[in-house]
């Protein structure tokens, strides 16, 4: 699937992904290829990324994701790579 995580100030991450786990208002949760589209709140902690070339982790306090013909965008508040 296709990822981009977006900020109001940059892009922390463009490309494709296998996993992504990501910190809902409610609880984790995790997006896989080909998921059912999907609209979520996002709450402050840490989106994993996994990919063919490993995990990558970006914090978070905040935000939303939306997934929709195996693409998946997140559009976060105060992203940063770990």
């Amino acid at each position: 699937m296709i990822l981009e995580i977006l900020t109001p100030e940059k892009k922390l991450f463009s490309g494709e992904a296998t996993m992504v786990m990501l910190p809902g208002v409610d609880g984790l949760f995790e997006i896989l290829d080909k998921h059912a589209p999907i609209i979520s709140a996002l709450g402050n902690g840490t989106v994993r990324v996994g990919s063919k070339e490993g995990e990558k982790k970006f914090d978070i306090s905040g935000g939303f994701v939306e997934c929709l013909n195996n693409k998946v965008i997140i559009c976060a508040e105060g992203g940063m790579a770990q």
